[in-house]
């Protein structure tokens, strides 16, 4: 039976987003979702930028709201905020399993384009590590 995913952030725009095409790429019949309590206009430019430098296009992806996905049940529900910074999303649906793998948000980066494209890779390389691990650990049928 496939496993459904939702990554949970604030704005869906950059952590959620590469924490989803990460885990798509890993395996194409899980369903992930990602969504934000409260949804950005678009997906940030550099998120989509740092994610083709590892082969996998996001620039199609849509910021959504979790309202959107409240009557679907998941397998996970992981939150990828930074506890320190920001109040993490609560998913009120039902969910098998509830995680919180947190991460810097790129998005406060300041700086030169160079300074930020730094700290976006950074945060996209940390992404993929943990979340090759969850799958790893939790989604991998072994």
């Amino acid at each position: 039976m496939k496993k459904s995913v939702l990554i949970l952030c604030t704005g869906n725009s950059c952590r959620s987003q590469i924490a989803e095409g990460f885990l798509r790429s890993f395996d194409s019949t899980l369903e992930v979702f990602s969504a934000g309590t409260k949804p950005a206009d678009s997906v940030h430019p550099l998120a989509v930028k740092v994610m083709r430098e590892e082969w996998i296009d996001i620039s199609l992806y849509k910021p959504k709201s979790v309202d959107e996905f409240l009557q679907k049940p998941f397998d996970y529900v992981v939150t990828v905020c930074d506890a320190a910074n920001e109040s993490c999303p609560l998913f009120t649906g039902t969910v098998e399993h509830r995680l919180h793998i947190g991460f810097d948000d790129p998005a406060e980066a300041i700086g030169t384009q160079e300074e930020k494209l730094a700290v976006f890779r950074r945060v996209r390389d940390e992404i993929n590590q943990r979340f090759r691990k969850f799958y790893n650990d939790n989604l991998n049928a072994k």
